[in-house]
């Protein structure tokens, strides 16, 4: 038995509550080392009775290690628990919080791991209408301009070439203008971009946390948005920037004019007075933006400034949540304010962050309810887009990073492919509508929110920013229209059949060129197929015996242990 690898703590993921009665137990082993993973438990103040055991299930496994899961339930809510495991050859031993013994110590109890009190403030709950939601994200001023008349000063006619200055006129009464569109799409959460006030395109610097930029409207013209998406049953989430502001917010304006004597001068941090911005001797966003000043959020003045802004949009305008900017540079005890804040002022709110890398500090369900699954959209990119990776090391890399989070996170990330940040994926992918396709599948029937970055689905291209955010293009005679039917039809499938929302994942037999996986829930079984090479495929799949329907074109197929898959194409069958 590889003991060095057995691995388990009484802490989030591998220990926590899925409900008001439930704990979720989640240990991790070598990969192919256990024949037998068994809890054993019972009430931590049960001196009397046998422990009650059950056998774990094996979830997951990445290149190195499996995971084995199960669930708990006590009458009191309180747990005491130990591990019994059996490898390949028969040899047994126990883990408790003392490690790892061939034999245990009598009395069992005294060294058990404990969950002392499944206390239902501890509980992560996410919005139950977010598990179900499809991501649309809007850059406004690129996605349709409404109203010319609050075009700024120096617009250019829509669909000119970018830069990184350039304004095209986008606004919210545009967005209204397209909702017939974004429902005939069939999303049902529009993240919208900073639309604050500021000098910028891209509304990243933000001058004032409480107007709407003239160029987009104002708090009445939001307001008619929200109102307007929620008939439709669109929700809407605002993009906040608490990280820094903009060099002309009001406070860092101050601190320019008066220095040390300034009343602000802690709201930010200044190296040394006067301040120069040119110089920039002051910390900002990235570095040395000379009109992102950071934010000092330790500051109590500044965390409640902060705290009003988060709780006047969504009472005063009705927004359903936040995404939030550069999230990860601000410290955890704002974080936790915020949510508190939020979640007061609407119970049901969103909270995302924008975090481009392993993020489990801020998803213990006291900071984030989920984040931009950016690690996911790497792995997309190097599988589908750049060929770097087998569809075997996919599933080994993907089972690695979702074991890092709880299941309620795991089933609220935002499963993006591109954004405003990024290059296209079609660029990425060299243009490629199949890949493009592909790797939209995947999004669609793997745990979590699938997200459309406004223009994919009419195959957008563009490298870096700027070029990635060009103007939405409206004339149909230059959209893929059958993309577009494609996305619509995802989009459809997603919202019928919940076992793609619900379901348990299990990878198959994934290989070089596939990934093969089903979705399960209940009785109900979908098995996705996504043949990412050129060439034509026939696959024995073990216990996929059956009639289907392809969800895709509704044809009914039967599998005897076989299925044919074209190059570049996929299957979305569901079991009948």
């Amino acid at each position: 038995m590889n003991k060095q690898a057995i691995f388990h703590i009484t802490d989030i993921p591998y220990t926590y509550a899925i409900d008001e009665n439930t704990l979720a137990v989640r240990l991790k082993a070598a990969k192919g080392d256990l024949k037998n993973c068994d809890i054993y438990y019972k009430d931590r103040y049960d001196w009397v009775n046998p422990f009650n055991i059950n056998s774990m299930d094996l979830k997951k496994s990445d290149s190195l290690f499996d995971y084995y899961e199960t669930s708990l339930q006590i009458d009191e809510n309180r747990y005491r628990y130990y591990f019994k495991l059996e490898d390949r050859e028969g040899n047994i031993c126990y883990y408790n919080e003392r490690g790892l013994h061939e034999e245990l110590i009598k009395p069992y109890e005294q060294n058990c791991f404990q969950f002392p009190y499944l206390n239902t403030a501890d509980i992560h709950k996410v919005p139950a209408w977010a598990k179900e939601g499809i991501v649309y994200q809007i850059f406004p001023d690129r996605f349709c301009n409404g109203d010319k008349n609050n075009d700024p000063e120096g617009t250019l006619p829509w669909g000119e070439e970018v830069s990184t200055t350039t304004m095209f006129g986008g606004d919210l009464q545009g967005i209204i203008d397209k909702l017939d569109y974004l429902q005939e799409l069939g999303i049902n959460i529009a993240y919208l971009t900073p639309i604050f006030l500021s000098t910028t395109n891209h509304k990243y610097n933000t001058c004032d946390y409480y107007q709407v930029d003239p160029s987009f409207g104002d708090v009445k013209k939001a307001k008619e948005l929200v109102e307007k998406c929620h008939a439709m049953g669109i929700r809407v989430i605002f993009d906040a920037v608490f990280n820094h502001s903009g060099s002309d917010f009001f406070a860092f304006k101050d601190v320019i004019e008066n220095g040390e004597k300034s009343k602000y001068k802690d709201w930010f941090f200044i190296k040394s007075y006067p301040v120069d911005t040119e110089k920039i001797n002051y910390i900002t966003f990235s570095n040395n933006v000379d009109t992102m000043p950071k934010l000092n959020t330790h500051n109590p003045e500044v965390k409640e400034y902060l705290l009003k802004v988060a709780e006047y949009w969504i009472k005063e305008v009705g927004i359903d949540g936040w995404r939030l900017d550069v999230c990860d540079e601000v410290d955890h005890a704002f974080w936790r304010e915020f949510r508190k804040v939020v979640k007061a002022a609407n119970p049901e709110a969103l909270i995302i962050g924008e975090i481009m890398h392993e993020s489990t500090s801020w998803m213990r369900g006291d900071q984030m309810d989920g984040f931009m699954n950016y690690p996911l959209r790497e792995l997309l990119l190097d599988f589908f887009a750049r060929g770097r990776i087998t569809g075997q090391k996919f599933q080994e890399e993907l089972a690695y990073v979702s074991s890092l989070y709880t299941d309620e996170v795991n089933s609220c990330l935002f499963n993006l492919i591109g954004s405003h940040d990024t290059a296209r994926f079609l660029t990425d992918s060299k243009e490629d509508i199949n890949k493009l396709k592909l790797a939209a599948a995947f999004q669609y029937t793997y745990i979590g929110l699938p997200y459309i970055y406004y223009g994919d689905e009419i195959g957008m291209v563009g490298e870096n920013d700027p070029f990635c955010r060009r103007c939405m293009i409206w004339d149909e005679s230059k959209q893929n229209v059958e993309l577009l039917s494609f996305f619509k039809k995802l989009n459809a499938l997603r919202k019928t059949e919940k076992v793609l929302v619900y379901g348990d994942y299990k990878d198959l037999s994934s290989n070089k060129n596939m990934l093969i996986y089903k979705r399960t829930l209940g009785n109900e079984e979908i098995l996705v197929i996504l043949n990412n090479g050129s060439e034509f495929s026939e696959l024995s799949l073990e216990s996929t015996e059956g009639k289907y329907v392809d969800l895709l074109n509704d044809k009914e197929i039967s599998i005897s242990n076989t299925i044919k898959v074209n190059g570049n194409d996929m299957k979305i069958l569901k079991k009948i």
